[in-house]
């Protein structure tokens, strides 16, 4: 695939379509609400359109990077990029939703004769730029091979999690319980250090190279110990995603306590005003001054 549309030039989306552009003879045809993605999209070598069907319009596939399954049914079906891309192309969505509402998507869009691929990612803003993501492609095994030539530029984990629409997202729902929880951890853990009076990044650099080690804690702790940690997921983020994740444990009737718990941390911090900071901030719930 030569001319591909992608919608949400986010803080992953615009690093990924980077990456597309770097294939011989690709045209990225972009859309994105903020004039300052387009702008990013169009030095790279992109087209930027004024909507999302004007970027699907001529395109052999769409990939979706967006916020949630809201936006990802706006685009398609409200805002027409569905019908513009037309019959017989490929729809591959790569953000974070529900299980179910992936299959009433790929539902809706395999009655309207385009093949659909769900394909959330993860590995964040620095997997997107590496172009190491991890994927996880879920639906027919024809069409995962028909979108691996492109995923594959963007991720060098790429995995055919089953055959349905949905399983994707139920891969990436399983993903972020650990992820959520692991984060949550790793601020309990980093706080008890602090009022120990150890040093906060010697911990981290010490229990990353021990049997208590996570990727997240490696990863998110040093910014923990930052004063102003710059911005790779937001604390909402992880409010929504572990949401998700809650909603799938009732679906499947299975108690999730940890995950609740993580939840309500990601929660009580979007509540303090931290909604858009670093997710490593859930930190902050532990360092309140006492009244």
């Amino acid at each position: 695939m030569t001319t591909l549309a992608f919608v949400g030039l986010g803080a992953m989306g615009r690093p990924m379509a980077r990456r597309l552009l770097g294939a011989p003879g690709a045209i990225v045809r972009g859309f994105d609400i903020n004039p300052a993605s387009l702008a990013e999209l169009a030095a790279a070598g992109g087209v930027p359109c004024g909507t999302a069907a004007a970027a699907a319009e001529g395109a052999e596939a769409l990939l979706l990077m967006v916020v949630n399954a809201d936006q990802a049914e706006q685009v398609l079906f409200a805002d027409g990029a569905a019908l513009a891309l037309g019959h017989g192309k490929l729809v591959v969505l790569m953000a974070t939703c529900p299980p179910e509402r992936v299959k009433t998507i790929g539902a809706r869009l395999t009655d309207m004769g385009i093949a659909f691929l769900d394909a959330p990612v993860s590995g964040g803003v620095v997997g997107a730029e590496a172009g190491t993501l991890t994927i996880m492609a879920g639906g027919p095994k024809a069409i995962f091979e028909r979108a691996a030539p492109t995923l594959s530029r963007l991720g060098d984990k790429l995995r055919h999690v089953g055959l349905n629409h949905g399983d994707g997202a139920a891969m990436k729902t399983v993903n972020q319980l650990l992820c959520g929880v692991h984060i949550a951890a790793a601020a309990e853990c980093v706080a008890l250090a602090e009022k120990l009076g150890l040093d906060g990044k010697t911990v981290i650099e010490i229990l990353s190279q021990s049997a208590a080690g996570s990727w997240m804690l490696a990863n998110r702790g040093p910014r923990m110990v930052m004063h102003d940690p710059p911005v790779t997921s937001a604390v909402d983020i992880f409010v929504k995603d572990m949401g998700i994740v809650l909603s799938a444990g009732e679906q499947a009737k299975l108690g999730l306590p940890l995950s609740a718990l993580a939840r309500q941390m990601f929660l009580q911090a979007s509540g303090l005003g931290l909604g858009r900071a670093d997710d490593s901030q859930v930190i902050a719930l532990y360092r309140q001054p006492k009244h």
